[in-house]
């Protein structure tokens, strides 16, 4: 079902249809054959895709507008924003002049493959080189769930605590690129970014870790560069 709320396109699961797939006993098997599908479209429309993750609050957003701000002049970017129920998400990022869409899960704590489907078909790639997705605010459900992204970029912030990295091993050992936010805020919060850093490495050796204040700006080409863009 497609709504339309305040200029915002949002993509709801219909009655039953989140529930369906997530009960189904080869749930995992189906999510990732359609995450197979949703690649394959991506590339054929020569668009990457950046599956975006992290708690509520740790800069998710903030992340992929500083990126949008500077990569515009290089690439055509569009974002697909995932929330339970909001579009606060998609409408900041239309503001920087990029074509977004919503999908609203209900009461899931993460977007799937078959959400991703389904925006894909009502998202025009036409004109897009670059696909942010933004997932639902979590750390533990995106983790085992692939949307068709080629790359996966897990954000955390100082102010989450100094145990979240150790705490939500899984959803490192599935990223390519780990983000510590609001390091401006780390000696208030008395949490050293650099123990986070190794303790991502630590699970994930091949992680690429960028730490960085989406605020100062400081760390942000590093993680464009840890992005390949």
């Amino acid at each position: 079902m497609k709504e339309r709320r305040e200029g915002t396109t949002v993509v709801v699961a219909e009655e039953g249809e989140v529930f369906d797939i997530e009960l189904e006993e080869d749930i995992m098997r189906r999510n990732d054959e359609l995450a197979k599908e949703n690649r394959r479209f991506l590339d054929e429309h020569g668009v990457r895709g950046i599956d975006v993750m992290g708690a509520i609050g740790s800069g998710k957003t903030a992340l992929i507008e500083a990126l949008a701000d500077r990569l515009k002049g290089k690439y055509r970017i569009a974002m697909i924003a995932g929330d339970v129920t909001t579009t606060i998400d998609a409408d900041r990022i239309r503001r920087h002049g990029v074509k977004s869409i919503q999908v609203n899960t209900g009461r899931e704590c993460h977007l799937d493959a078959n959400l991703i489907h389904k925006a894909l078909e009502r998202l025009n790639l036409e004109g897009v080189d670059v696909l942010f997705i933004e997932n639902v605010g979590n750390l533990i459900c995106p983790a085992e769930f692939r949307l068709g992204a080629h790359m996966r970029v897990v954000v955390v912030s100082v102010t989450e605590g100094e145990y979240m990295v150790i705490k939500h091993p899984l959803i490192f050992m599935s990223s390519d690129v780990a983000v510590i936010n609001k390091i401006d805020l780390a000696e208030a919060m008395e949490v050293d970014p650099d123990k986070l850093a190794e303790e991502a490495e630590k699970i994930n050796p091949k992680l690429k870790v960028v730490k960085a204040s989406m605020k100062t700006g400081e760390g942000i080409e590093d993680v464009i560069e840890a992005l390949g863009l």
